[in-house]
């Protein structure tokens, strides 16, 4: 996809409405440290468009980029490592639920996974509850640029058996350094949504 240009359109808290938006949308979902902005900055060709964060849990908020006018880029609150509350991560926890269950326009839902580790609880619970919401999430294995070449198949293998992933779900290996993945992304993202 060429970007021509983007905008933050629309941020929402925990006690905000949700945008009742007539683009499809593509949502990006993750652990907090799994490299979610800078996915999304290399997605949208820009520099730090989505802040990027030392401090884990940064984005607290569902964040709508539009991209051209035709659809929109919606970082969800990342989970698991931010240093708050068990009462605010559960609340960044209905409005994930809220914005899954709510959005008519969602038409993809990729869920990003650092490719060096094997996937967390949390990892599995969220790819498990994606799928009872009734999507297929695409599986992005983040940080591929940390990895030796020799060494990604072997932590493919390790992502699949760890997620459970079910057959024929697509597994992205992504880089924001190299940009590797960025093109098959936006395939699979406009497959979905410009049809």
């Amino acid at each position: 996809m060429v970007i021509k240009n983007v905008n933050l359109e629309t941020v929402c808290g925990i006690t905000s409405t949700l945008p009742d938006n007539e683009k499809p949308e593509i949502a990006f979902a993750g652990k907090s440290n799994v490299g979610k902005s800078s996915l999304i900055n290399a997605l949208m060709n820009r520099k730090s468009y989505a802040r990027i964060s030392a401090t884990p849990g940064k984005t607290q908020t569902i964040n709508y980029y539009n991209i051209n006018g035709e659809l929109y880029l919606v970082d969800l609150p990342g989970y698991g490592y931010a240093k708050v509350s068990g009462k605010e991560k559960e609340q960044w926890g209905k409005l994930v639920e809220r914005y899954l269950h709510g959005s008519s326009q969602l038409k993809a839902v990729f869920l990003l996974i650092d490719i060096r580790h094997a996937p967390s609880g949390n990892d599995r619970m969220m790819y498990q509850w994606i799928l009872e919401q009734g999507f297929q999430p695409v599986i992005i294995a983040t940080k591929l640029d940390k990895l030796k070449r020799s060494q990604v198949p072997k932590q493919l293998k390790v992502l699949k058996e760890g997620l459970m992933l079910i057959p024929g779900t697509k597994l992205i290996p992504f880089s924001s350094v190299t940009r590797q993945g960025r093109e098959e992304i936006w395939e699979y993202a406009e497959k979905e949504c410009l049809v």
